[in-house]
């Protein structure tokens, strides 16, 4: 899996990794160096954080699913009532 970027956003990756190999660890490198780097994290190492997104959404998913008839719940037999209120509302607990 390799993430996509456009040349523009690519360059500015292997700009800021060249500059931070040039102050923080006092070693150059070159814009093909950097950019070996950026292919290689992105291989290598991207797929970690993609994952963990995909399964914090499922995680938040999931806990919609599980909560959506107590978030929507349409109450019966209320067309006598006055009230006038809005008619969906939180399921009662019981």
């Amino acid at each position: 899996m390799s993430i996509p970027l456009s040349k523009e956003k690519e360059a500015e990756v292997v700009q800021s990794i060249v500059r931070f190999f040039g102050e923080k660890l006092d070693v150059e490198i070159s814009q093909l160096q950097a950019r070996l780097l950026v292919t290689y994290f992105f291989q290598e190492i991207a797929p970690f954080a993609y994952n963990k997104g995909v399964e914090d959404a499922l995680k938040h998913l999931i806990r919609l699913g599980e909560d959506l008839p107590g978030t929507c719940f349409q109450e019966p037999l209320t067309y006598w009532d006055t009230e006038g209120g809005s008619r969906v509302r939180r399921k009662p607990q019981i």
